[in-house]
């Protein structure tokens, strides 16, 4: 899944970046064919360098690496609103057929289930990003009919999940989908979808992950494990 979001992004593009898988398949990228990916992320840091994932927009990794260290304000003004961003990459707990999210409520929102983290600067990523790709699960209890809330506008070029790749019909804008993993069937994929799930003319099998996607994202796994539990044994 990461390695297949990874080969999406282009060496030079600017890259708005979620926290999660989304940045995982970021920074594989950056350790593989783009060493040259400017990230940004949402707390103001501009071409991050994280040798770990950080573990939140905030983590001091980020600021650490980074080209310049702008406020909140500026990054959303002046990069994202304007145009600068190349590919925004999101997460969600929800998303429907039209690839529109919801990150804020599971149930009702007077007296919800479950209180999810709220939007963030997703809404706004996902609207004025150039390009948008989203990372998630494929699962019946997360590719919904209905979202429970609308927090983000659909407007993905696809939707990479641990079963395939969803692209939108260009008519409808309803999601199909266009790849599954080796050894995933359609069967499959319908069934972890909570929408009768369409299936491309052309339905094509992903690359597996190369030796090299696997060494360098289990060293970056590993290595972001032994430096936070570095990090919490220093602070206990």
């Amino acid at each position: 899944m990461a390695a297949v979001a990874a080969r999406e992004l282009v060496d030079g593009e600017v890259v708005f970046v979620g926290i999660g898988l989304p940045n995982l398949a970021c920074n594989l990228a950056r350790r593989t064919h783009a060493p040259n990916l400017v990230l940004i992320y949402e707390s103001g840091t501009i071409g991050a360098k994280p040798t770990v994932l950080p573990l939140s927009i905030g983590d001091g990794e980020l600021a650490e690496t980074a080209d310049s260290v702008v406020s909140v304000p500026e990054i959303f003004a002046y990069w994202l609103q304007a145009g600068r961003i190349d590919v925004g990459f999101l997460g969600a707990a929800q998303i429907d057929r039209f690839g529109r999210l919801n990150s804020t409520v599971i149930g009702r929102y007077e007296h919800p289930r479950v209180r999810l983290p709220g939007a963030g600067g997703a809404p706004e990523i996902a609207a004025s990003a150039r390009d948008v790709v989203i990372m998630l699960r494929q699962r019946p209890e997360s590719f919904v009919d209905v979202l429970d809330f609308v927090t983000s506008v659909g407007r993905p070029s696809r939707v990479i999940t641990d079963l395939g790749v969803l692209v939108p019909d260009p008519a409808t804008g309803e999601l199909e989908l266009s790849h599954v993993h080796p050894g995933v069937t359609v069967d499959q994929a319908r069934k972890a979808t909570g929408w009768p799930l369409r299936v491309t003319t052309d339905l094509q099998e992903t690359e597996p992950a190369s030796t090299e996607e696997l060494g360098e994202l289990r060293d970056l796994v590993e290595r972001s494990a032994r430096a936070h539990q570095a990090r919490g044994s220093a602070h206990a």
